[in-house]
């Protein structure tokens, strides 16, 4: 069982997150204040071995959300700690400093920012180095491309830096603009990872492409699973409700040490007005019923991330997340680190 470790404004919120949330295989996973990961400290994962860090766990829009009058969206321009930046995660390989972005989004300027010092170009490096040495992009909603636009010539005028995706990724940016004219001006450049296929960035870690139904009017839409030295986190951002995979949750999740999974809505009755049956999510209540059957391991690996800004678990003293954490499953939190 792995422990997470909550910094101080967490567990004045919600003491039940500190220990014994069981993320199975012996890792640690540890989680700093918004915008605070060098607080963390080495001591959270192994210095020598690759990890990821959840930049951003919010739905597409963020935490809170443009126009947004309800509580939650008041509550969190008032307190820094409850907003959540838009769900991107950051693999980072501390043996020689590579690391990779997995999703670019609204609020990459910031989540540069954030991983200032997790590995990267030198400060002192001349001229506008590939600020990752690959972006990973699951499909092409708002939230997962729109901050590639910050690469280009307008804004930080990139050295080239790998585009990873599918073909259909690959076409879809290369034919649109403005994405195209990161191709035309040489600041980025497609690399193709079709689903099922693995790039190996070391000996000992990949990513391999999964792909998922999730309403796919531009390009496909694919999951990333990340494979490190001793342990494997899933990237699940997106997806249609689970019956719609050809894939069963349960045998996903007994593939891997940690599951990183779609939980941008918490039930049904979550968006009054609308017809909730036609939002190609899965419930984080639906996966917690269909996960219940299993071993408390195996729940203990399932995360939730991607979460709209109306999710009553974005707020850790909320029944939502009391819920989620007594199911035996828990919610990630902007700086979450999991060491591979």
């Amino acid at each position: 069982m792995i422990t997470i470790l909550r910094r101080l404004h967490h567990i004045a919120a919600a003491p039940a997150l500190l220990l014994g949330v069981g993320l199975s295989s012996g890792s640690l996973i540890g989680c700093a204040a918004h915008g605070d990961l060098d607080a963390l400290g080495p001591g959270l994962v192994d210095p020598s071995s690759p990890y990821v860090v959840a930049l951003g766990t919010a739905q597409d829009g963020g935490l809170p959300q443009i126009g947004c009058a309800r509580e939650c969206c008041v509550t969190a321009r008032e307190d820094p700690s409850r907003a959540r930046l838009v769900t991107s995660l950051l693999l980072v390989d501390p043996r020689d400093g590579r690391r990779w972005l997995f999703d670019a989004t609204p609020d990459i300027a910031r989540q540069v920012e954030r991983a200032r010092g997790l590995g990267g170009p030198p400060e002192d490096a001349p001229g506008r180095p590939a600020l990752f040495d690959g972006i990973f992009i699951t499909h092409a909603h708002l939230g997962h491309v729109v901050g590639l636009l910050q690469l280009g010539r307008e804004a930080y005028g990139s050295a080239p830096v790998p585009l990873i995706g599918t073909e259909r990724m690959a076409r879809f940016l290369g034919s649109n603009g403005p994405w195209s004219l990161l191709f035309d001006g040489g600041y980025a450049r497609p690399e193709i990872l079709q689903p099922n296929e693995t790039l190996n960035l070391a000996e000992d870690l990949s990513v391999t492409a999964i792909q998922v139904p999730h309403r796919d009017e531009f390009t496909d839409t694919v999951a990333f699973l990340i494979r490190g030295p001793e342990r494997s986190v899933l990237y699940l951002p997106d997806i249609d409700k689970w019956e719609r995979w050809d894939r069963r949750l349960e045998d996903v999740i007994a593939g891997v040490d940690v599951a990183l999974v779609d939980g941008t809505f918490y039930g049904p009755a979550e968006l009054p007005g609308r017809d909730m049956s036609q939002v190609p999510h899965p419930f984080i209540v639906e996966t917690l019923e269909r996960i219940a059957p299993l071993p408390e391991a195996e729940r203990g690996k399932v995360v939730f991330t991607h979460l709209n800004h109306s999710n009553p678990a974005t707020d850790p003293t909320s029944d939502a997340a009391a819920a989620v954490r007594a199911a035996g499953s828990s919610i990630l939190d902007d700086g979450d680190r999991i060491g591979l």
